[in-house]
């Protein structure tokens, strides 16, 4: 729960401006601390259906990806290590990686 509150931290646009938090049912998301959060810029939560894995399909493919390109692959002895690989592959993932069909 911190580290959700933590990564909301780091949106660089005012919160303000933030009308939808979608996530999926996982534990990490139910929380008083992150309700109050969204109630208090307005922010409406909208949850994955329970049992319907598609309603996610691409954050959850994006993830999978991740997971096994990245995280699978390396150990990180810093919080700051791991950081700064994730902000390198987010940078490869947009610029270089070859994607599924496109068009």
């Amino acid at each position: 729960m911190d580290l959700v509150l933590q990564a909301i931290g780091t949106i660089e646009q005012p919160l303000d401006d933030v009308e939808i938090f979608y996530t999926d049912r996982g534990k990490e998301f139910d929380s008083q601390s992150i309700d109050e959060l969204l109630d208090a810029f307005k922010i409406k939560r909208s949850l994955s259906r329970p049992g319907c894995p598609y309603d996610n399909a691409v954050a959850e493919a994006t993830y999978r990806a991740f997971k096994i390109e990245l995280i699978h692959q390396q150990s990180f002895d810093s919080l700051f290590e791991l950081q700064y690989e994730l902000m390198d592959y987010v940078n490869w993932w947009n610029k270089f990686r070859k994607h599924g069909k496109l068009g």
